[in-house]
């Protein structure tokens, strides 16, 4: 990780595209969630993903990491067909979210929580290489260890590194998911209102660390955020969507100057403006307490 002070946007250098949605359709009953989505999000881009409720935002998050197939579409990461992976699979390619309610281990440290997301990687030699102090293990456990205080210091977590996770205000709680999705470098950055209960110090923390994570990374970021301020902000490029269809695609000037996104989401109104939270009927997908574990 590098210092977010110091991290700068830059462009999508290789045009090559990191996220590639072709056609995707998700339909509950005779209701489509989503309806023939097209979407590409390039590297070292960050996309924000607005639009009013029941929209399909948390509904395309799904098929994107894995938790839903879709009816039809196709689902392509870094020039490779996913569709058919699961969530498991997605994250071991560099797919990571965090949702719209907070998921940490409650019963486990800050500390700890953020080490979980590198111990799919393994420590190197089992049971043996315990026993033994391979220095094999002995150096990848503390290139663990620097990463997991590097992604600590960055969310500004130090403080809390001993306290438990299930114990935290849901602003520092948030912090600590977002430390542990971009521990591991991503390649895929789901993020799903991940200002919600932030105050203004920590949503600038938040902005820092999202730039920081892009230009250290080169990853895509998708960004679900109902605060459009902080979108506009924070964005490079802004996608609408409205009755599971993409209304608008364009730059944030472009987006709040277009008149059908004013009056489908923004009312006419100043783009700091926060609208109402939740999503319609894909709201429940996901929320879980933040002491349930980790999808």
């Amino acid at each position: 990780m590098i210092d977010p002070t110091t991290a700068t946007a830059a462009g999508n250098e290789t045009g090559t595209a990191m996220l590639e949605l072709e056609d995707v359709t998700v339909r509950f009953g005779g209701i489509n969630a989503l309806d023939s989505v097209a979407l590409t999000v390039g590297r070292d881009t960050v996309c924000g993903l607005i639009g009013p409720n029941g929209a399909g935002k948390t509904t395309l998050f799904d098929v994107i990491s894995g938790v839903r197939r879709p009816t039809r579409g196709r689902v392509t990461l870094d020039g490779v067909d996913v569709s058919s992976l699961g969530v498991a699979r997605r994250a071991h390619r560099g797919v990571r979210r965090t949702f719209q309610r907070v998921q940490t281990f409650g019963w486990l440290t800050v500390e700890d929580n953020v080490l979980t997301a590198l111990e799919w990687r393994g420590g190197g030699g089992g049971f043996v290489a315990d026993v033994l102090g391979s220095p094999t293990r002995a150096r990848r456990e503390r290139e663990r260890r620097t990463r997991v205080e590097r992604a600590l210091e960055l969310c500004g977590l130090v403080e809390v590194r001993a306290e438990y996770a299930g114990s935290l205000p849901i602003g520092i709680a948030r912090m600590v998911e977002l430390a542990r999705a971009t521990v591991d470098p991503p390649k895929l950055l789901l993020l799903d209102e991940p200002a919600s209960g932030l105050d203004q110090t920590e949503a600038e923390r938040l902005g820092a660390h999202i730039r920081a994570v892009r230009a250290e990374t080169g990853c895509a970021v998708l960004l679900v955020e109902h605060n459009a301020g902080f979108v506009m902000e924070h964005s490079d490029r802004v996608v609408v969507l409205n009755l599971g269809r993409v209304l608008a695609d364009g730059s944030p000037d472009e987006i709040q100057a277009n008149p059908e996104v004013r009056t489908a989401y923004l009312g006419d109104v100043h783009p700091t403006a926060e609208p109402a939270t939740g999503d319609g009927v894909d709201n429940d997908d996901t929320n879980q307490s933040h002491e349930s574990p980790a999808r």
